[in-house]
């Protein structure tokens, strides 16, 4: 535990301070994000957006769990990013936070479904998103699931491979402005912040929060 957070902020990353992963990786960054948000008077600024990082996710081989320490790298980062966002998310309920602070996911590109010689996946397109918070409307998914058959209606890979390369039904505009509309952005303003979001018309709000 670091003696500058304080006992909320140490209870919600409880779990990751007994096992010292609070003091690396991701659950280091969002531990001292939670620092900030905590001293905001001193930070200052009414709204403000943080940046947290975790990498090693493009993994073309050995992904599956198979007992070996080498193997299974995949899942360890998913791991990772699962336990650091339940406690930062903890961490923001106890502050009483809870509704004033929204953590998402972004990332370049999704991963192939259908493994390759090296049981790993290569890059691929659509990609699924977490959003956490108080202000979100959580338990579903948002945007349409792609039909998850290799060569199938949503499968844009090529047709010799069909390795399940999935069309995306929501862009990225689109889910930035609904995140920005959450923050105070107007309409008029997410067309300057977002210059590709005339093209989807209408549909500028996915609706999660």
């Amino acid at each position: 535990a670091d003696s500058g957070a304080s006992a909320a902020i140490n209870a919600g990353f409880a779990s990751l301070i007994a096992s010292g992963k609070v003091t690396t990786g991701l659950g280091q960054q969002l531990y001292q994000i939670a620092k900030m948000i905590e001293g905001r008077a001193t930070v200052q600024g009414s709204r403000q957006i943080f940046f947290a990082q975790i990498g090693g996710f493009d993994t073309h081989g050995d992904q599956a769990i198979t007992g070996s320490p080498s193997q299974g790298a995949h899942a360890r980062k998913l791991k990772e990013l699962g336990d650091a966002m339940a406690a930062f998310n903890e961490a923001m309920n106890l502050l009483g936070l809870g509704g004033s602070v929204t953590t998402f996911t972004q990332s370049d590109f999704g991963r192939t479904l259908r493994a390759n010689s090296s049981m790993g996946t290569d890059h691929a397109w659509g990609n699924n998103h977490l959003i956490m918070g108080g202000a979100v409307k959580g338990g579903k998914t948002y945007g349409v699931y792609p039909e998850l058959v290799p060569g199938g209606i949503n499968d844009v890979s090529n047709s010799a491979t069909s390795e399940g390369r999935w069309i995306p039904t929501t862009s990225v505009d689109q889910y930035a402005a609904t995140l920005l509309r959450w923050w105070g952005l107007a309409d008029g303003q997410l067309n300057t912040v977002l210059p590709n979001l005339v093209n989807f018309g209408t549909a500028r709000n996915v609706g999660f929060v």
